[in-house]
């Protein structure tokens, strides 16, 4: 069950890793965890890297969740690179022991009423039941922030955090790591993460890497695949408008409506389409007028068919 200096092993059933976390806190060992969809880009393997310096082992996993996709949402569109991932994960320093890779973490087997399911969850020998099927034995039980998740990316994308949280939650149950990092690109996502993990009293210590940029400012994402060369220049306005705005703050403009105005403008004169431009505090997320405590500003744009997301800390 061990992987070699520099190859990871690859565990795709929920037993065997479990079994594998067992292992190594009998010796006594730090699990850091490393939550991905795959296709990772530098931004994931900064977080790579920051669990490297707070465990003793790292466990990456690559999974791309369907209970965070609404039906309109395309889940066979999410890009996916399995083993250019092998790959980068190895070139980290130090690099990685175990990459979860389970097929589906929401397939318990079509079965009657007091059969028994094998450790993996899942009974190959029946038809599966996927979260999104209404009927049957599929999965029903959901993890919410109910207040959190509300805002911004919450309302247009209304099942998106519930599914992340869910994931999150039997993530944390099949790997018992002691230490979780997530980048603070998706904000809301972070702050909800470290929600349920006080509200369910997981003993994890939850970390937030800072945003990772491209040599141009551009937040590293993997949908930036899909912008043309065109759209990622004019792309570039988030990130550019959101740092006018934090200097502004910092010179003393504390009105939050007209830093918004300032992005929105900024946004749309370069093309993009704004799904939300939102102040708020950092810890409850709720929207600030006047910025007299720590706040960030999160952004949501589209530019053609690439919704992106971004956010700056203020602190004044």
């Amino acid at each position: 069950m061990a992987a070699s200096a520099d190859e990871p092993l690859v565990i795709t059933d929920k037993a065997e890793m479990r079994e594998w976390s067992s292992s190594m806190r009998r010796q006594g060992r730090t699990i850091g965890l490393v939550p991905t969809m795959g296709y990772l880009h530098e931004g994931h393997l900064s977080l790579v890297r920051e669990a490297r310096r707070r465990g003793d082992v790292v466990v990456v996993s690559v999974y791309v969740n369907p209970g965070q996709f609404a039906p309109s949402e395309d889940l066979s569109t999410y890009p996916s690179d399995f083993e250019g991932d092998l790959r980068k994960l190895k070139a980290v320093p130090g690099g990685v022991e175990v990459v979860f890779h389970p097929h589906d973490l929401y397939d318990y087997g079509q079965r009657q009423a007091g059969d028994q399911v094998g450790g993996s969850g899942v009974n190959s020998d029946n038809v599966s039941v996927s979260c999104l099927e209404e009927k049957g034995l599929g999965h029903e039980t959901w993890v919410r922030a109910e207040r959190l998740e509300k805002g911004m990316c919450g309302k247009s994308r209304p099942v998106f955090f519930r599914g992340v949280a869910t994931v999150v939650t039997k993530l944390f149950n099949i790997v018992e790591p002691d230490v979780a990092v997530f980048g603070k690109k998706d904000y809301q996502q972070w702050r909800i993460i470290r929600r349920l993990v006080r509200d369910l009293d997981f003993s994890i210590q939850v970390i937030g890497s800072e945003v990772m940029r491209d040599h141009d400012g551009l937040a590293l994402s993997s949908r930036n695949v899909y912008l043309s060369p065109e759209e990622r220049e004019k792309a570039l306005s988030i990130s550019r408008s959101l740092s006018r705005a934090k200097s502004a703050a910092e010179k003393g403009q504390v009105n939050c409506q007209n830093l918004k105005d300032s992005v929105i403008q900024a946004i749309q004169e370069a093309g993009g389409k704004i799904d939300y431009a939102e102040i708020v505090d950092q810890e409850s997320l709720e929207v600030v007028e006047e910025i007299r405590s720590p706040v960030v500003f999160c952004v949501a744009a589209w530019f053609g068919k690439v919704r992106l997301i971004d956010n700056i800390e203020i602190d004044v």
